[in-house]
């Protein structure tokens, strides 16, 4: 994903049909038999409210959904020192923002109540850090040299995109390049639509700007604050790049992309968890049939719900994420650039929280969700290189990686004029890049779906799901054991069968096959 920090922009799923406490082994209902609140513990909440000595912090609380409980639960927001930014009565999420240092502890003995908790552990006014991978520019004049080497037919930098080639995305292209009536939304670092690229297919009315938790869509709120906010746009072309005789092509250069930014317009790029929900929201009311998430929610890589912070996060994003599916938009997410067996037993992470100091910590990821990637329903991408093999940096894992899409790999290099492994796209202010990840690999992923929805426009997200899968490629486990990076180290054990397997899941998708 490239924006790699450790799985920058990343995600995964599990079938549609579970329930999020079938899949996740989540009660919402448990919070919510807490006992009520006294008066006694109310007038301790407004005396510890008066105190606000605390950072202040974001918040979530997450309640059930009927009228009665909304205006009683934001009422005891008020009382405990909470102010309410956006609320989604609809799903029963409430974004708030308080100095109360006991705000959580004191929300979640509400009635109504089912999860309350920080969505981070710096305040408001703080930034984190991060270590971004550098996207690797097109100059002048590799750009003119690519342009010599394109034939008949090709946009100038096709020559490059040995990936459109690997899932038949050229040739799909000349049957069907994809339904202006479809429009893939990008949950992201914002997109630059005045990409020559990009805007004969960008939708202003689909997109806004999130990140406060509430929607801003004030025209030009859904662009990259500047230049080095450029996932966003790499992938919008990935996506949707138009086939215009400029640059490059996308896999469904027929289709619509919309912007919703998430990020923080900071240098951290955070995407924290209010954040997520109001993009969610907003692309189900606003017609979007699939949304790209190559990103995990921070602050933490892995949210535990044996913590109540982290299981207020859990909660409120999957409520949001299924509300969009409800409404009928499938959402696809990238699974990781970790190398992790995602459905291993145990799992290092020494990142989280990245907003702060991150500490070591192991956990169980049947138990502790990298989200919105292990939420039901949401389509789980692994990455491969040129060669169709695994990437050497992408997580995997069997029953939770769906389909598989190319990412990139430095290591496997593609007869093409760059010699490039990595993915070529759009960037801010009409430029061009590679970049390597499974950023990369789900918006592959979600290009496909787009085409198959263009054919098959009353398709449900899960029905799309299943098109994904079916018309997938399977590579299979490798024969030899896996050395992504030629170092002579075993790095990934593939586990399954030819079907389905931990490192392609039902295979690499195809977008010719979506589109015959």
């Amino acid at each position: 994903m490239v924006h790699l920090r450790s799985r920058r922009r990343l995600v995964l799923a599990v079938p549609v049909a579970l329930s999020l406490t079938a899949s996740l082994g989540f009660l919402p209902a448990a919070a919510s038999a807490a006992a009520p609140a006294t008066a006694s513990t109310a007038r301790a909440a407004a005396t510890s409210a008066r105190a606000a000595d605390g950072p202040n912090l974001a918040y979530l609380v997450n309640t059930r959904t009927d009228p009665r409980t909304s205006t009683s639960v934001r009422r005891a927001i008020r009382r405990n020192g909470g102010t309410v930014v956006a609320s989604y009565a609809k799903i029963g999420v409430f974004v708030v923002h308080s100095a109360n240092p006991d705000f959580g502890v004191r929300m979640r003995a509400v009635r109504g109540v089912q999860s309350a908790g920080a969505t981070r552990t710096a305040p408001l006014s703080a930034t984190g850090t991060t270590d971004e991978g550098a996207v690797q520019v097109l100059s002048k004049a590799q750009a003119a040299r690519l342009t010599r080497s394109a034939a008949p037919g090709e946009e100038p930098l096709e020559a490059d995109q040995w990936d459109l080639r690997a899932i038949g995305a050229d040739r799909a292209a000349r049957i069907n390049p994809g339904s202006r009536s479809v429009t893939v939304g990008v949950i992201d670092t914002g997109v630059d639509d005045t990409h020559p690229d990009i805007a004969p297919n960008f939708s202003a009315s689909q997109s806004a700007n999130c990140v406060s938790g509430k929607a801003d869509t004030t025209y030009g709120a859904w662009r990259p604050v500047d230049a080095d906010h450029y996932h966003g746009t790499h992938v919008a072309g990935e996506i949707a790049a138009a086939r215009n005789g400029i640059g490059v092509a996308g896999v469904a250069p027929g289709v619509q992309v919309a912007s919703i930014t998430v990020a923080q317009p900071d240098s951290t790029q955070l995407f924290y968890p209010e954040s997520v929900v109001c993009a969610f929201v907003f692309a189900a009311d606003h017609g979007i049939d699939i949304t790209n998430n190559s990103y995990y929610v921070d602050p933490w890589l892995y949210n535990c719900m044996d913590d109540p912070d982290q299981r207020a996060i859990v909660d409120a994003v999957n409520r949001a994420q299924s509300y969009a599916q409800r409404r009928g938009t499938l959402n696809v997410a990238s699974a990781g650039n970790s190398n992790d067996d995602l459905d291993s037993d145990a799992l290092v992470d020494d990142s989280s929280p990245d907003d702060t100091s991150a500490r070591t910590r192991t956990v169980d990821p049947h138990e502790c969700y990298d989200i919105p990637t292990q939420l039901p329903g949401v389509v789980t991408v692994s990455a491969v290189g040129v060669n169709g093999t695994k990437s050497y940096y992408s997580s995997y894992g069997r029953g939770v990686v769906d389909v598989a899409g190319p990412g990139g790999d430095k290591y496997q290099i593609p007869d093409t004029p760059s010699k490039n492994g990595r993915i070529l796209s759009t960037l801010p202010n009409n430029r061009y890049g590679f970049l390597q990840g499974t950023s990369m690999a789900a918006p592959h992923v979600a290009a496909v779906a787009a085409l198959l929805k263009s054919a098959h426009p009353h398709a449900t997200p899960a029905q799309l799901q299943a098109l994904l899968k079916a018309e997938a490629d399977n590579p299979g486990c490798p024969s030899k054991p896996y050395d992504g990076n030629g170092d002579g180290v075993v790095d990934a054990t593939c586990k399954g069968g030819k079907r389905v397997n931990g490192f392609y899941g039902f295979g690499i998708v195809d977008a010719l096959r979506a589109v015959r």
